[in-house]
């Protein structure tokens, strides 16, 4: 522990003696503050709000405290996968020193505590989307006589997300391939799109884009078109759609700090040269050890570049070391005192259902819910109505 104060930002409803208590949302990233949605998800889950108080954090090293590396910020953005170079890895980690080691999922969550402690309620409820997913299951483990239910909205697992992102990049034969009947797009926008990772050597671009442009249209329909152009030499309308999903992607640290991304990432992740407390002499040589062993049925229609290749992996690549911060066991299960609703979207990229799968695993009391045809965030996002009364329904009942 080290002596000071860190404020954190909190929005909060007004009704305050509630009937069902708090129910806390818990926003993404890691990066992502919650004050700035508290509008917007007031009018989402404005049929919840005369049972529940909404309260929402800006969770340290973001929004008001965001944590500020300018060059990182600038080359990744709101993204997870576009690739940083080592330097500004290198500064950024330099620019937090020793304090980037107070950046950890267990420090949020002792935060979440405080917090809890400070509305003065014994139980409340856990909305989370995304990484707040992980934070909600990692705070039901440390503090499980606190939580009364929880929601987990594109879910990462307790386990932690894999860096190599292996399961999206096996997902996206079937999601490219259920976009296209819903289209009736006429090809093979998996085999295209192989054809143009074998070419370009691009697979870090495009499924970054893929995962992005879910939010635009997951039904993929010009992305599609702009495959089976490039596939048969006409590469020009897919660099074009690349290109501006990366300018769309612009964030600044106040929107989604790559600091605090990085700093938490590479303080709970799991990587081929082990942890955040590894050397970073032979961190490069185990990374490569494991891409020479990937094989295609481990990388779908991508390469082990791909797989190697990804922003968030070479930033904790060249992260400085630092001591590991708790977790519990892997094969640690969520208490079947809990009711969990697990909510995905079958178009996800960001977060596949197999991490959803693997959290059902260690869920023993999980109500799951799958909308067809939505992507990440299905609250937010998805045009179906179908998560979101799933959520209500949850949420209402007894």
């Amino acid at each position: 522990m080290r002596p000071g104060t860190l404020g954190l930002r909190v929005a909060m409803s007004r009704n305050a003696a509630a009937p069902k208590g708090v129910l806390l949302f818990l926003t993404g990233g890691p990066g992502q503050p919650g004050e700035p949605f508290a509008a917007k998800l007031s009018k989402r889950l404005k049929p919840l709000l005369a049972q529940y108080r909404l309260v929402l954090l800006d969770q340290r090293g973001t929004g008001a405290t965001a944590l500020d590396c300018p060059e990182l910020q600038q080359q990744m953005g709101s993204s997870d996968l576009a690739a940083p170079t080592p330097q500004a890895v290198t500064d950024c980690g330099a620019k937090l020193g020793a304090h980037a080691r107070f950046y950890s999922t267990a420090d949020t969550v002792a935060d979440l505590d405080r917090l809890r402690q400070a509305l003065g309620v014994d139980r409340w409820t856990l909305d989370g989307v995304s990484y707040g997913t992980f934070t909600a299951e990692r705070y039901a483990l440390a503090h499980p006589r606190h939580v009364a239910k929880l929601v987990l909205d594109s879910v990462v697992p307790q386990t932690g997300y894999d860096p190599l992102d292996l399961d999206a990049m096996q997902a996206v034969p079937r999601v490219l391939g259920a976009a296209c009947r819903a289209i009736g797009c006429g090809s093979d926008p998996a085999a295209d799109l192989a054809a143009v990772v074998r070419r370009d050597h691009n697979g870090v671009a495009l499924l970054d884009m893929l995962t992005t442009y879910e939010f635009v249209d997951p039904d993929y329909a010009e992305v599609i078109t702009a495959l089976h152009e490039s596939a048969n030499g006409s590469p020009g309308h897919l660099d074009g759609i690349i290109e501006s999903v990366r300018q769309a992607s612009a964030a600044t640290a106040q929107e989604l700090s790559q600091g605090l991304h990085a700093a938490t990432l590479c303080a709970d992740g799991r990587y081929p040269w082990g942890t955040s407390d590894t050397p970073l002499t032979g961190r490069q040589s185990a990374l490569d050890a494991v891409g020479a062993g990937l094989t295609p049925a481990q990388t779908g229609p991508f390469d082990a570049a791909t797989a190697t290749g990804l922003g968030s992996l070479l930033s904790c690549l060249r992260w400085p070391r630092e001591p590991v911060p708790p977790s519990p066991a892997p094969a640690r299960r969520l208490p079947g005192s809990i009711p969990v609703l697990l909510l995905g979207g079958d178009r996800d990229l960001s977060t596949p259902l197999a991490s959803l799968e693997q959290q059902r695993r260690l869920t023993p009391n999980a109500r799951v819910v799958i909308v067809p045809g939505a992507a990440h965030s299905v609250q937010s996002w998805a045009t179906s109505d179908v998560g979101r009364q799933a959520v209500f329904d949850f949420l209402m009942g007894g």
